[in-house]
């Protein structure tokens, strides 16, 4: 059966509006994904790790409640669990400040037996981070051997960042490797100062089969070798928009998961086939903004699945 598999940071999320804490729950980008798919009944398997520590065993006992395989999942006795604290603007943005305490030696899992038309998720600073990064390319480059489909979610928003112009070139080397890439308009400004989904697509296009554009109140743009369009989204006040982006990188992925697409199919997928797909990260996304969730909430996820 085809597998998903994620892969990214742990993190204990403190959230806040203006002084006051809100609520703490476990976070980070892939995480938030792989919790939506494990509550939708899909087949997730995170790759990460934590600390032997007691943030580690909440987190942990999360995601086996969740439905998120947990096997690929490094624990490591030296350091701690990775804390953040978000910090929520007026928009209901957040800006982080972390804790991190990891140990030399990272992400020490052993590599899954990938399988052809296997879904595999990577992307964030968590691809480019020279730590971590040797690990995350020999992860990826056994999915991209195996056949998997890999779709990159470069989530870079930092246009100041230290070293700037060699993680640009490692978010090109990243795209090499996927079929699908999903980025914001954000994303794509900071990394190659394009300004529209179709100087983006000039940009990148030769790299991946398809790019899905998403531009906020924006809406959606779809970019393949034989399709451009757009949909729009319903403006909402969000509570809190740290799952956003996440959640609508599950809607694509369980679809493409549900669908049973394959990995030589996403260059050639109709125009009906993408706006299901797009309709139901948008669906998922805009749910989560509804809420200090940063993954789809179970009372929804029961009523999406009652409709299926």
């Amino acid at each position: 059966m085809q597998k998903i598999y994620t892969i990214g940071e742990t993190l204990f999320d403190i959230i806040f509006k203006g002084v006051e804490p809100q609520t703490a729950k476990p976070g980070g980008s892939a995480f938030n994904t792989s919790v939506t798919l494990g509550r939708l009944g899909a087949p997730v398997h995170f790759i990460s790790e934590m600390g032997k520590d007691k943030v580690g065993d909440v987190i942990m006992h999360f995601m086996e409640e969740n439905g998120v395989g947990v096997r690929y999942i490094s624990r490591y006795p030296d350091g701690q669990s990775a804390i953040a604290l978000a910090f929520l603007d007026e928009n209901s943005d957040a800006e982080y400040q972390f804790f991190k305490d990891y140990p030399k030696k990272r992400l020490d899992v052993k590599t899954p037996d990938f399988q052809k038309d296997d879904l595999f998720l990577f992307g964030s600073f968590y691809a480019l981070n020279p730590d971590i990064r040797p690990r995350v390319r020999e992860l990826v480059e056994s999915a991209d051997r195996a056949g998997a489909i890999i779709m990159y979610d470069p989530n870079f928003r930092s246009t100041t960042a230290p070293g700037k112009d060699q993680m640009v070139s490692l978010i090109s080397e990243n795209m090499g490797y996927a079929k699908l890439v999903r980025a914001s308009n954000e994303d794509l400004v900071n990394i190659f100062d394009t300004e529209s989904p179709d100087e983006a697509w000039e940009k990148i296009g030769t790299i991946p089969d398809a790019l899905v554009y998403t531009a906020n109140a924006g809406g959606v743009y779809l970019r393949s070798g034989s399709l451009s369009f757009h949909m729009e989204v319903d403006r909402i006040e969000p509570v809190s928009t740290i799952g956003a982006g996440d959640t609508f990188n599950a809607g694509l992925l369980y679809g493409l998961w549900k669908n049973g697409y394959k990995r030589e199919q996403i260059k050639t997928l109709d125009r009906s086939q993408w706006e299901e797909l797009i309709a139901t990260a948008i669906s998922f996304s805009r749910e989560v903004c509804m809420s200090f969730e940063n993954y789809l909430p179970q009372e929804y996820v029961n009523q999406f699945i009652k409709q299926k």
